[in-house]
Formats: C-alpha cells, structure tokens, sequence
C-alpha cells in the first residue's frame, strides 16, 4: 500500500532523538540543511533520474550523462549555487562524470602546483568550465610507480618550449577519467628533460582538443578505453587513453610553483618547498574516505532495512522471524553499520589535519608532513578496502534479492571498488605507510619524539610490556583499555618488522621478504587511529537524548569486532591473553542486541533519499515486495509476451520430430 510506513514499528523502538543523530553524521546543521535541501532537488529533477542507466546502451549512457552534468552545471549557475552547494549537487546526481576529475583532480593541481601567475590564468577558465581538464598521470605500463612513468617533457631552447611525447605503447596515458570523449585540457605528468638530464616527473598543462570543434589537436591520439566492470556503474565515465607524438607546448605551462625551468633552459628549484605537492595528495586522499563513509553507509541503510522487512523461517504458526534477528545476521550487519561511523569521523578529523598541513606548509612547518603522507595513504587504503568488502556483503545479507540491479547494491559496488587501485594501490599504499613506520621505530633510540598519528611509538617501552588488566567483559567498554590494547598490538607489530629487518644485510631484501608482514603492521596502526579518532569524537559534546549512547555502542561494536577478527595479532604479540579475547567476543554480543532497537533509526540519521539511495530493497517506506514485483514489468524483455527470437530460435526447437533427436 502506498503512504504506509512498513517500518513504522522499528522506528518507534528508537532510544535516541534521530534529528540530533542527523547533524552529528551530517558534522553540522547547516551542513545537514544544505545536504537535505540540494538531495531533494535532484531527487524531483526527472532529467536526474537514474532507474533506467541498466538497459542503456553505452553510448546512450554516456550521452545522458552528458546531459546531466550539463544540466547540473545549468542549475548551479540558475540557483547562484555556492561552491560548497554545487559540490553537494553534483554528489546527488550520483553518477561517475567527467566533472568529477575536473573539480576534484586538475583544479586543485593547478591550485596546489600552479605559481600565482599560472593559477590567475587558468583557474577562472576552469571554474567557469569554459575549459575542462582532467588529470593524466597513470600509465598502460604505470601506476602505483609513479617515478617509472616513460611520457618525456623535452625542453627546446630554440622555440622556447616543451616537447611532449610517447616513446612506447606502455607510455600511453590509460585511465584518467574524462580524458577519452570530454576534456580539451589535461595536467600530464611526463619526466622533465633539460639538455639530457632527466629531472624526474612534473607536472605539465597540455591541451589536447580545438575548443572550436572538439577534434583532437595535431600530434594526440585520444579515446575511450571501453566498458568496465558493471552495466551502468563506472561505465558513465569516459576513462581514456591518450598518446603524444612531439606534441609542443609554451614553456610557461609546466607547472611552475615548485621548480622551473628557465629560458636558457636551466633547471632551478623555487624557495617554495616541495613537499607542497604533498598538500594536495592529503586533500585528495581526504575526500577518498570522506567518500567511503558515504558508499558504506548506503549499502548498510539498504541491507539494515530489507533485514527487517524480510522475514524467514522461525515460527510454525503466525510470522515468520525478521531476518535482522537472527544473531549471524547482526554479526555481520553490525560491524558495517559502526565502520561507517567510525570512517565518518575519522574522515572528519582528516578535513582538519589537511587544514592543518596546510597551514604548517605555508609558514615552512614540514615536521609533521611525512606522518600526515603515511597517515592520509594509509587511510585512504582501509577505508577503501573495507568499503568494497562491506558493500559485497551487504549485497549477500539481502539474499538473492540483493543480486538484483534495483537493489542498487551491484551498480554501486561496481561503481565504488575502483577507489581501491586509483590514488595508490591499496597494499603499496600500506608498504608505504610501513616504511614510515619502521622508520620511526629506528629513530626512538636517538631520542626523536614521534608526532601525530605515531605519538604512542614515543611510549614504545611501557607498551612493549604492558598486559591488559580486563577481568569482566564489560571492562572492554573502558576506553584506555581498548586504546592500550590498540597501541600496544600496533607498537609490538612494527616494533618486530624493525627487528626481523635488521637482520637482513640488504634493507631492500629485507623489505620484499618481510612485505606480508609490514602490511600487517600497517593495517594494526591505522586501525588504531580509526578507534582513537572515534573515541575522541566520543569525548566532545555531542547534544540530543540518547545519541551519545548510541554512538557509544557503535564504538564498542567497531573496537571489539576487530579485535575479533584480528584476534591472532593480540595473542601473538601478547597484548592480550585468550580469555580476555572471549570477554571481548561476550561484550561484542551484548552490544549487538543493544543495536538492535536502534537499527532501523541509525540509519535513518544517514538522511539519504530514496532517490539518492537508488534501491528498491532500501527504499524508506519499507514496501519492498509490490514495488520489486512492479519493477520486473518495466524490463524491455517484458515488452512482448512472446520474446523476439522466438520464431527463428525456440520455435523450431518445439517443432522438431523427436526421432531426429541424437541426445
């Protein structure tokens, strides 16, 4: 029935004030208001619709992604949206476009690499969209490796510029997002050569299409890669390929702000340092897990609500049992539901460390840079990879229903899981951030103090030795006891690395041998500052009836969850003793069923509209059956009775004499 609130009884068991919830997961009210405000308007905007991207062909889905983002742009300038506004449109549209890389990728290099006289120039042309750029560093032979990228910048002191090339086939640009059918403009990455000398990869602005009639300029070879994983998904993006053959471009657009190249063609470099370019890295790697809390949280909400509106077994006579009941389910729902959360938070507090970067980089403060960089990548790197790993498992908590394309949970996990190989391979990512952290542990005996992120290393001695005094299962719930377990697993992982590195009279054989290892360490310290980052966030002053418990339990169910599935790094590095692993697992149970009233309200706080969340399963009203039912006829296979094909293929099959069959 249409009106019905199907979950109007799960929503009545709520213990906590949901408005309240709403602005803490928002960070804000004024961020919640725009947030609500912006997702409604796309939502009753038909040109955003986006039930239909399945059974489009690939050039129908791009062309109408094309007309949405020109749609979009056309509302921004129509409603004087702000720059904070029109970034929340373009996330409601909800669609992987060439925007995307625009604003997110060749914007903020030009302002992070770019000298001012370079940004005054190409940055209004870009905020104006009267160019579009994307970002060209990824390679058919290149990627995580960024130092072994071949595309050469040659300079010319004759004509006074650079000469852009592709000496191979692996050199081609392969990836970059609105490179193959949209962008005129690119920031190329190519390895700067002056008189012979190889200066290593720089940053280069090449235009490579007329902005007269959008054909490519002489000397580019550019198009689309073709489909990837999924129907609709990614497949809305243009990812390209992109080849140079002596393409020349001024001087003045290499990206200047760090090093230069003169007109005697001199290589110098600025008073500005280069640990800038860092800056925008953190920026990037910041909104990678601002966005794994938002995919996270959508596949929890759909798979929260259809558990509680699919019922199975249980009951010889009246209902069946809700399937968001049963233990296995909570188990595996529940620890997603507290990860986005967690990532929620801990993306927040990444917001602050980039300001903070920012702002140190600016008065020539790099002490904290290197952690921020190993802090940012590694991050970036767990947050995506649980993601991806959750929103699967969602799709499995929801049954065969859930392998539906309208229960949303295929197209956005096919359209999420690139996030974990662009950016930085997710395990090469990790190997980075444990290189930093062995480095660290080797500068403890010198008397170095760690900083940020690493600061409990400066304890290294009382962790080292420290036990866990958890006598009773709700001793679990004390915050200095799960950041003591947290830092001392993380501590005595790193601390081993050190250890079984320096046996080894080549470092670098060291580190391939020992790589498993290292990424194992690096996993232990970045949970540790998801779990800090949630419990500080827990020591603000969080207004509303009850949410401060709520989020209380959910730190509890997120802390004690990896404890569980990590059990063998707490009692191998003897953090703590296997008694104390079954108090933990006794405690996680008991905050499971304390969600368990509060499941359906929880996500609900994530203030997503249906439009938004695309999902038939995960739609709010929780009438999931008629609409799935109704949603079947809409397919074109349903558009006859008897399908096309059938006269020349099932017919004569029907016909035939059995006697000619040879079975």
């Amino acid at each position: 029935m249409e009106g019905v609130d199907y979950h109007a009884d799960e929503r009545s068991k709520a213990e906590f004030d949901v408005e309240a919830m709403k602005i803490v997961w928002a960070g804000s009210r004024h961020v919640l208001e725009v947030s609500d405000r912006i997702a409604r308007l796309v939502a009753s905007d038909p040109v955003f619709r986006k039930d239909n991207r399945a059974i489009l062909s690939r050039k129908e889905l791009f062309k109408n992604t094309l007309k949405k983002a020109a749609h979009a742009w056309k509302r921004i300038i129509e409603l004087r949206l702000s720059e904070e506004e029109a970034s929340k449109l373009r996330n409601s549209v909800d669609e992987p476009a060439y925007t995307d890389l625009h604003w997110g990728m060749f914007v903020p290099a030009i302002k992070g690499q770019g000298t001012e006289e370079q940004q005054q120039k190409w940055l209004p042309l870009a905020y104006r969209m009267q160019i579009i750029g994307c970002y060209a560093q990824t390679e058919l032979g290149h990627g995580s490796n960024v130092q072994g990228l071949e595309t050469t910048a040659t300079f010319d002191p004759q004509t006074d510029e650079f000469v852009i090339h592709s000496p191979t086939l692996t050199s081609s640009k392969w990836w970059p997002g609105g490179l193959g059918k949209v962008s005129t403009h690119a920031v190329v990455y190519a390895r700067l050569i002056t008189d012979g000398e190889d200066h290593g990869i720089h940053g280069f602005i090449v235009q490579l299409r007329s902005l007269d009639d959008h054909s490519p300029l002489p000397g580019i070879t550019v198009g689309d890669i073709g489909m990837k994983f999924g129907s609709g998904a990614y497949n809305t993006m243009d990812n390209g390929v992109l080849r140079f053959d002596q393409v020349r471009i001024p001087r003045n657009q290499m990206l200047m702000r760090v090093s230069q190249v003169t007109r005697e063609g001199k290589y110098v470099q600025s008073n500005v340092p280069r640990q800038l370019i860092y800056g925008t890295m953190v920026y990037v790697r910041q909104t990678i897990v601002a966005d794994a809390s938002t995919a996270l949280s959508r596949a929890v909400c759909i798979a929260t609500r259809y558990s509680c509106v699919r019922r199975q077994f249980g009951s010889q006579n009246g209902l069946e049992t809700q399937v968001i009941d049963y233990k296995t389910q909570q188990s595996r729902l529940f620890p997603l539901l507290a990860s986005a959360y967690a990532f929620r938070f801990v993306g927040e507090w990444l917001k602050w460390l980039y300001t903070d970067v920012t702002q140190r980089l600016q008065a020539n403060d790099f002490s904290t840079l290197p952690e921020a960089h190993a802090c940012t990548a590694g991050l970036k790197s767990i947050t995506t990879t649980a993601t991806a790993d959750g929103i699967e498992e969602c799709r499995k908590l929801c049954g065969g229903h859930g392998y539906l394309h309208c229960s949303g949970l295929p197209e956005l996990f096919a359209v999420y899981i690139p996030a974990c190989t662009y950016e930085g391979d997710n395990i090469v990512l990790l190997l980075q951030v444990a290189r930093f952290l062995v480095k660290t542990v080797s500068q403890l005996p010198s008397g170095k103090k760690p900083v940020g992120t690493t600061a409990y290393m400066g304890r290294a001695e009382h962790l080292l030795q420290c036990r866990c005094d958890v006598q009773r299962a709700e001793d679990w719930l004390k915050p200095n006891v799960i950041l003591e377990a947290f830092e001392a697993r993380a501590t005595r992982m790193s601390v081993a690395c050190a250890k079984n590195l320096s046996k080894f009279s080549n470092p670098e054989d060291g580190f391939a041998e020992l790589s498993a290892d290292l990424v194992e360490a690096a996993v232990a310290h970045c949970q540790l500052i998801v779990v800090s980052k949630f419990i500080e966030k827990l020591q603000q002053d969080i207004p509303g009836k009850g949410v401060k418990r709520q989020l209380e339990i959910l730190c509890g169910v997120y802390t004690l969850h990896l404890i569980h599935k990590h059990l063998g790094d707490f009692l191998s590095t003897g953090c703590i003793t296997p008694k104390q692993g079954s108090l933990a697992n006794e405690q996680l149970r008991s905050l499971y069923a304390q969600v368990r009233p509060n499941a359906i309200t929880l996500v609900d706080a994530f203030n997503y509209t249906d439009h938004y969340l695309g999902s038939i399963l995960g739609c709010y009203d929780g009438n999931v059956y008629p609409k799935l039912y109704d949603e079947a006829w809409k397919d074109p296979l349903n558009d006859t009775v008897v399908p096309d094909g059938y006269h020349e293929y099932i017919r004569p099959l029907l016909k035939q004499q059995l006697r000619t069959a040879r079975l």
